[in-house]
């Protein structure tokens, strides 16, 4: 029983070392790809995704009836 129990630890050890190694070779991957400039879609502008967000959020308020309905007595 007690064979089992260290076989059982140090597979598990050995698993968690394993992705600890899978998830560093992933990161020095994603690092090497940001290092590339990244090429911005035409017709993209900081002033434009803010202006379709907050027309995205008004709408949204408005459906969930946020305006609507909302009288002071």
């Amino acid at each position: 029983m007690k064979e089992k129990k260290i076989a059982a630890a140090v597979s598990a050890v050995m698993a968690y070392i394993k992705t600890e190694e899978e998830m560093a070779t992933m990161q020095a991957a994603d690092q090497d790809q940001s290092a590339k400039p990244k090429k911005v879609p035409a017709g993209f502008t900081l002033w434009g995704l803010s202006g379709r967000q907050s027309i995205m959020s008004t709408r949204t308020m408005m459906q969930m009836k946020s305006f609507h309905g909302s009288k002071l007595r």
